[in-house]
């Protein structure tokens, strides 16, 4: 049971993951036809849950050490 419970929170941040990406590229693609600058997707909200989902783990370390 333990097991199943595991393989659901794996799906469930798997699919979390594939939509925010697919979020982003939507803007990407967005910005690329409009001809916005090439930082336009970061500061949409997509991209700046990105920047913070990567970053974290890092101030996590930095702060551990």
């Amino acid at each position: 049971m333990s097991a199943f419970i595991s393989l659901i929170k794996m799906a469930a941040i798997l699919a979390a993951a594939a939509l925010l990406g697919n979020w982003f590229l939507s803007e990407l693609k967005a910005a690329r036809a409009q001809r916005k600058p090439w930082y336009a997707p970061y500061v949409s909200l997509p991209g700046i849950l990105i920047i913070i989902a990567v970053l974290i783990p890092v101030v996590l370390r930095i702060m551990r050490w």
